[in-house]
């Protein structure tokens, strides 16, 4: 591959022996130009147009081993998840995402072609937001580490902030809830076993782990639609609609009738939690298990917020519950049992969720979903 310079890097050369400069100047070859970009890549700092005159900002860390694994997650996966995190929150805002800057830490034996890979998957997920990479640093580092800025416009509208939800307001989403829990919890449980005959679902749960595909421009919309307050799912339903309700001032009742998981999230949970996903009497499935990756999974990066009980909502914004006066997230007037989602301090990440995954899966060959892809090498 050739990148700006004339310079030649191999397929197989690691980021040592293409030296620091050299993979700064690789990166801006691969990068597509941005016309809002004033000055780019090359300079101790960017330049970007701000039509409306106030920047939007958001920092995101993405970490090897907490956040992403290079032997289930492709180059190119781990740039659309790791823009996607910080691109969401601009919207979250109600602002338009328009650029990001990335700081990469990686090992010196990182290939350069797992970096080029990286920068297409960043590149690319930019363009699904309207964004563009537009600067960034790296440093050299035992694992991999992003820390993802994301900018953006209001274009003339105020911020949502999670502060303005008001007693009778009405609770709405945006996106799918629980499938990238589910998809972890399946590749999870294929690290060392695997279903003899994998289900063709399970790809499309493991891929929403591992590239979500958060609702951008229903940032904006809801801004538009008069939204009193707004958040992304990154956390886990309860985690995150439990920041508004605090920042507001108001209890959040959600009905799980109106959070019901899809047919995917039951056949997960069916397929990694068999004993209990039947009836003492062996009757029907439970939802529990499902019911808890929608309602406390995170990693989804859907959008929830709330509106005025009057304002005629767009068919993808659907109805999940109401405020009301008091405190906290309730779920059917109850409060949830279970944790309410991540907490990287106390690492709050609900055990039976994947305590008995390994033991309920035949051991076998992975299935064609799961990236056969070496940890060590970071070759994908």
């Amino acid at each position: 591959m050739t990148h700006a310079g004339g310079t030649i890097a191999a397929e197989h050369q690691t980021v040592a022996e293409l030296g620091e400069f050299g993979l700064i100047t690789a990166l801006s070859g691969w990068l597509p130009p941005d016309p809002r970009t004033l000055v780019g890549i090359g300079d101790d700092a960017a330049v970007l147009a701000a039509p409306d005159g106030r920047v939007v900002a958001s920092t995101d860390f993405l970490l090897e081993g907490r956040h992403f694994r290079r032997d289930w997650s492709s180059g190119t996966d781990v740039g659309h998840k790791a823009a996607a995190r910080s691109l969401i929150d601009i919207a979250a805002m109600g602002a338009v995402p328009t650029g990001v800057l990335v700081a990469l830490a990686a090992p010196p034996d990182l290939p350069v072609s797992w970096v080029r890979d990286l920068t297409e998957g960043l590149a690319a997920e930019c363009a699904r937001a309207g964004a563009a990479v537009v600067g960034g640093d790296t440093a050299r580092a035992g694992s991999v580490l992003l820390a993802v800025t994301g900018l953006g416009d209001l274009a003339g509208r105020a911020p949502v902030l999670r502060s303005g939800a008001a007693p009778g307001d009405l609770v709405a989403v945006t996106g799918p809830l629980g499938h990238s829990a589910a998809g972890l919890a399946l590749l999870d449980a294929v690290h060392t076993a695997s279903p003899p005959h994998p289900p063709a679902w399970a790809g499309s749960l493991a891929a929403a782990h591992r590239r979500p595909q958060p609702p951008y421009d229903a940032g904006p919309q809801a801004a538009d639609l008069g939204a009193t307050a707004m958040i992304d799912i990154s956390d886990g339903l309860l985690a995150d609609l439990g920041h508004i309700a605090s920042a507001s001032g108001v209890l959040i009742d959600l009905s799980s009738d109106r959070l019901s998981p899809d047919a995917e999230l039951q056949a997960a949970a069916r397929l990694l939690h068999p004993s209990s996903s039947r009836t003492a009497r062996g009757s029907k499935p439970g939802p529990s298990h499902a019911l808890a990756w929608v309602l406390t999974g995170g990693e989804d990066h859907a959008l929830a917020a709330t509106f005025p009980p009057a304002v005629a909502l767009p068919p993808r914004w659907k109805v999940i519950g109401t405020a009301r006066e008091g405190r906290g997230v309730v779920v059917d007037g109850q409060p949830w049992s279970g944790s309410a989602g991540w907490d990287h301090f106390r690492a709050v990440l609900d055990p039976p969720h994947f305590a008995s995954l390994r033991a309920v899966l035949a051991a076998g060959g992975r299935p064609p979903w799961y990236p056969r892809t070496s940890l060590r090498s970071g070759q994908c």
